[in-house]
């Protein structure tokens, strides 16, 4: 059983999730804006929240990212009628774990809900990850290489996590593209090779190569030497 924050504006949809929830054996705590939302996920322990990108006072996008901003952590189930690709990225790049597209089937929120509270769960989910003199910090978002602070914006710190959980193994640009940006591969889209470049520019030091290898026809891979 997990407390779910139900941020949510609109009474009929807001019913559904706190009902669908309830189903899967959940505590549902609803509001009904962003300001209240906000407050109460900084102060009250919930296990998950989710999150409408419309709201009166704060919108979605202000609510997590805020909430990112004061380091925390808590994983963020984005909901909108807003679908396009640009928006999606928006409110993942905002800090939002996962983003679903209004109308959508209950069950397949709580679903997703569950995914994210086994990512919380899931003992591999260590406080730190470290590969070389490149450390991971989860619980404060920060990166050091070689004892020296990283500034890493969100999404280009949520790549780097899942290339150092699985450093040494080649991933796909599609098993990249939907793991981290959470939403089905677009070949024409260039956020992997920006965001690669980006972290290159800031961990590569010079005369050593880069931890971050790219195999030909195959994708990425974060070299453990």
């Amino acid at each position: 059983m997990a407390h779910i924050l139900v941020i949510e504006d609109d009474p009929a949809t807001a019913d559904h999730i706190v009902a669908s929830l309830q189903a899967h054996g959940h505590v549902t705590t609803h509001v009904a804006d962003g300001d209240l939302g906000l407050e109460r996920a900084t102060r009250e322990p919930f296990d998950a929240a989710t999150l409408d990108r419309m709201l009166p006072g704060r919108d979605g996008l202000s609510v997590v990212a805020a909430l990112r901003a004061r380091r925390i952590a808590l994983p963020v189930l984005m909901i909108s009628a807003l679908g396009d690709v640009d928006e999606r990225i928006a409110g993942l790049r905002a800090g939002g774990d996962d983003y679903l597209v209004k109308p959508f089937a209950p069950e397949e929120m709580a679903m997703r809900i569950e995914v994210l509270l086994r990512r919380r769960e899931d003992p591999a989910n260590a406080a730190t990850l470290q590969v070389g003199d490149l450390v991971v910090d989860l619980i404060r978002r920060e990166i050091t290489v070689a004892g020296q602070p990283v500034r890493l914006l969100h999404m280009e710190f949520r790549l780097l996590e899942f290339l150092v959980r699985h450093a040494g193994d080649t991933l796909s640009r599609r098993i990249i593209f939907e793991q981290v940006w959470g939403y089905y591969f677009d070949p024409g889209a260039n956020l992997i090779n920006v965001h690669i470049a980006r972290l290159r520019k800031k961990l590569d030091r010079p005369g050593r190569p880069s931890a971050i290898v790219t195999v030909k026809g195959e994708g990425y891979r974060f070299d453990a030497d």
